[in-house]
């Protein structure tokens, strides 16, 4: 069975043969850790990476513009990103109409030619996917992360977007229509590239509770989301949906409307909740612990809970895929701890 069958039987409930596991090693890792330490890792899991090869002298993460240390950068919508670290994901430092008065003269990025974070060739990335197609490979697109809530954080700036939504100001939604619309015109880019799967990705949760109301989720947010499912599934393709935090209060709307795959964090949200909640209802992508055991805890802490995790979610005809981002200071031996556990296990 090959990797993009076996996802697809995955997400699907199709039996697959093992559960599907995504190890990314964030750019900045390459710049912190020993990368020869990194490679022999790589090198000695090939469950998990059975593409790497090592490559010759010193390697160099390409780090893209919001991921730099000390650089500005300005994406479609106007919004100013900065990055404290080589490697890491910046935050926005200036939201283009935190004054509202600036709305008249706003505006958005054209989808023919940006993806709102980036400016971006179409025709490029359709045949990216064509060649992955002819290769046999999983073919993924879809919306930047931070697309619709986070976007308008962005643009408003946080608190003057729960402000407007709690004053029920009037130019709200259909600015929030406007941002949909553009958000369409790029997914309907990847439907027509056939893609296997759509990823629709966001954060909406906080360490404890959601980063909004689930009345203003409701009343703003989740239309925007079904609208953008809708087109999603005009092309066949599997609907990813994606959240970091808790988000026990929203997972209803967030898996309903034609969602396949939901990707959430575990603790904390709670595996018991997690299986008791959403276990058969939709597939699971599972986004493994980055805070407690897996920085601060043992080797047999790590493997306890890999194998917990899949004894409590993975099913008899499969629903259950599993990732884990590795960012900087998690100590060795708990890296080699985790990529042993996950290798033990995900053979079904």
């Amino acid at each position: 069975m090959t990797e993009r069958e076996n996802f697809l039987r995955a997400a699907t409930f199709q039996n697959p043969e093992w559960i599907p596991v995504t190890f990314h090693i964030n750019p900045a890792s390459f710049l912190t850790y020993d990368q020869n330490f990194l490679f022999d890792q790589m090198e000695q899991h090939k469950l998990l990476f059975p593409h790497f090869v090592r490559p010759k002298g010193k390697y160099e993460p390409v780090l893209t513009d919001i991921c730099k240390k000390g650089a500005y950068y300005y994406d479609g919508f106007g919004c100013r990103w900065e990055s404290s670290m080589d490697g890491i994901l910046g935050t926005v430092v200036e939201h283009p109409l935190a004054d509202i008065s600036k709305l008249e003269t706003y505006q958005f990025p054209d989808p023919k030619t940006h993806n709102g974070l980036q400016a971006i060739d179409w025709d490029k990335e359709a045949n990216t996917i064509k060649g992955l197609k002819e290769k046999g490979c999983l073919t993924e697109g879809g919306l930047r992360h931070g697309h619709t809530f986070l976007q308008m954080c962005d643009i408003r700036g946080y608190d003057n977007f729960l402000f407007d939504m709690m004053d029920e100001e009037p130019y709200l939604k259909p600015f929030m229509e406007k941002l949909t619309a553009f958000n369409i015109e790029v997914i309907k880019k990847y439907v027509a590239m056939g893609v296997d799967v759509l990823k629709i990705p966001e954060d909406l949760g906080m360490q404890v509770g959601p980063m909004l109301s689930v009345d203003n989720f409701n009343e703003y947010v989740l239309p925007c989301y079904r609208k953008l499912i809708a087109e999603a599934k005009k092309g066949g393709s599997l609907v990813h949906m994606h959240s970091d935090g808790d988000i026990r209060k929203l997972v209803d709307g967030l898996i309903t409307d034609g969602v396949d795959i939901i990707n959430l964090q575990d603790l904390v949200n709670g595996i018991d909740w997690i299986e008791q909640n959403i276990k058969g209802r939709v597939a699971i992508e599972l986004d493994i612990d980055r805070q407690n055991i897996v920085n601060f805890g043992t080797p047999t802490q790590i493997d306890e809970l890999i194998k917990t995790e899949i004894k409590q979610l993975d099913s008899k005809n499969g629903g259950l895929m599993m990732i884990f981002g590795l960012y900087p200071y998690v100590p060795e031996k708990n890296i080699v701890a985790l990529m042993d556990a996950l290798e033990k296990y995900m053979i079904r």
